[in-house]
């Protein structure tokens, strides 16, 4: 017996002999994870010094291309006198109501027509057809009816973030593999069970691209709105700009747009990766 027991002890530890990773420390794995990667960073940085070379050589018109001197300028003062704290401000409390209402609107809508095949047969083809309309040529009309306060701007960043929520969460769940569905019967769980613990994890993924597609869909959107009248916000330091024929003011508006929706966009890869840390996908070559 005691013999018996010495044998399989050796087949014990090896068969529970640590990987490489497992012998890896967490909070070394962790460490690398968290590593900024400096190659992202590269075509800006080239693009940067191109324009910084075109302006010492002269290669454009300052007046067409200003220098990045006088573009940093322009952000120095409107930082320094508050008028860009109060201009981002602006725009991000557009861009955030805008978007949580037309992204919130597109999950319910999304969600019931993709778990009712009454509600699609209902509802779908009216929003088929609403989402081919231009959202720019709502511009007209909600000034018409709304008039040139906020709620235009609103309305229109809200249209612009309906249609992706919407597409993707009703894709999403009409994607979801049948057999899950089925699992789900054979252990015999009520129909709010089998969407919380099959149906929404197999769709989130395609409901977070779809929030994501939104997000720089309301950017680009909030630029016009802030173009119909608007009186703060980096749309009217862009009109500003335009009315001015300042360039450098107009690249620093853009400058800021980019900045701020690459922030939102590294926020919401986060939250992605955070929900679906669930997930083992191949990573690329």
């Amino acid at each position: 017996m005691s013999t018996g027991t010495r044998t399989a002890q050796p087949d014990a530890h090896r068969a529970r002999a640590p990987s490489a990773r497992e012998k890896t420390p967490a909070r070394t794995r962790r460490r690398g994870a968290r590593r900024p990667d400096p190659l992202p960073w590269l075509l800006p940085l080239g693009v940067l010094a191109l324009w910084q070379l075109a302006s010492w050589n002269a290669w454009m018109d300052p007046l067409l291309l200003p220098s990045p001197g006088a573009v940093a300028r322009v952000l120095r003062d409107s930082a320094g006198d508050g008028t860009l704290v109060t201009d981002l401000s602006a725009s991000i409390e557009r861009w955030a109501s805008g978007f949580l209402i037309g992204a919130s609107l597109g999950l319910l809508l999304g969600s019931l027509v993709g778990l009712s095949v009454l509600s699609e047969r209902l509802l779908d083809t009216t929003v088929q057809m609403l989402r081919t309309v231009p959202v720019s040529g709502l511009s007209p009309l909600l000034i018409v009816w709304l008039g040139l306060d906020e709620a235009p701007k609103v309305v229109l960043v809200a249209v612009g973030s309906f249609f992706p929520v919407y597409i993707n969460t009703f894709g999403g769940i009409r994607n979801v593999d049948r057999k899950l569905v089925e699992v789900g019967q054979v252990f015999q769980w009520n129909r709010p069970t089998v969407l919380r613990r099959i149906v929404l994890p197999a769709a989130l993924p395609e409901i977070l691209n779809g929030v994501r597609y939104a997000l720089g869909v309301a950017w680009v959107l909030l630029v016009l709105a802030e173009l119909l009248g608007a009186t703060s916000g980096l749309g009217f330091m862009l009109n500003q700009g335009r009315e001015l024929s300042r360039v450098d003011v107009v690249i620093a508006a853009l400058l800021v747009f980019a900045v701020a929706g690459k922030a939102v966009d590294l926020l919401v890869r986060a939250a992605e990766r955070r929900l679906l840390r669930w997930r083992d996908l191949h990573a690329g070559a």
